[in-house]
């Protein structure tokens, strides 16, 4: 098959939320299986890009989400416009799990960086945007379309939630998205199944890693 050509001047890398606390280093927190194993692939994406973006999940110890022996992780939340089922804490600013996956660039090295989740009664997915509605902007979007990106790689943690709800919202607003599933993990397989099943008819590109692509 051959590889899907990108021009690499007019495409951007995404790393969705590539921390520790998505992945087994922090096990009390939101461990997906083999999500500390994507950098390899994050980073073969961004090689083919002139642009990289990334985001980070920077949530308070004291969200309004976290869940509880009462109230268990993904378990509704009633009259939060926001934050819509609980979570485990995870991916407190100060932490390990906060940190973004040894080999990947400081976040200072970053074209554009987004910081999500801030307000403790905020738990967004995507990338961008503030809200679960889609109305209040981290910017991101309006940074691709100022350096004239067309074509968006996306990887990250994880593939049924954050990476899912980015590629879309890029989708949503006219990027051609590629997301690279060897540059993803996902929370279950049957959410993660859905998940590439609904970018596909939403139309967002799926490839199985990196190799699969080809800068001009």
């Amino acid at each position: 098959m051959a590889a899907i050509r990108i021009e690499r001047a007019r495409s951007a890398a995404f790393d969705v939320d590539a921390q520790n606390g998505f992945t087994p280093i922090c096990p009390d927190e939101l461990p997906v299986s083999g999500g500390n194993e994507i950098v390899a692939e994050l980073n073969a994406q961004a090689a083919l890009a002139s642009v990289r973006v990334g985001s980070k999940d920077a949530h308070s110890p004291h969200a309004v989400w976290i869940a509880s022996a009462d109230q268990p992780p993904l378990s509704s939340i009633e009259g939060e416009p926001n934050a819509d089922v609980r979570w485990p804490v995870h991916c407190v600013p100060g932490t390990l799990g906060f940190e973004l996956l040894e080999g990947l660039p400081a976040v200072t090295a970053y074209d554009y960086f987004v910081w999500k989740g801030v307000e403790p009664d905020m738990h967004p997915y995507g990338a961008c945007y503030h809200d679960l509605a889609n109305h209040m902007s981290t910017g991101v979007i309006e940074f691709l379309r100022a350096r004239d990106i067309t074509t968006v790689v996306v990887g990250g943690l994880a593939t049924d939630y954050c990476v899912r709800n980015t590629a879309l919202q890029l989708k949503q607003a006219n990027f051609e998205v590629i997301v690279n599933l060897a540059a993803c993990r996902g929370v279950a397989a049957e959410t993660t199944e859905s998940a590439i099943r609904e970018m596909r008819e939403a139309g967002v590109r799926i490839v199985s890693s990196a190799s699969e692509m080809e800068a001009r």
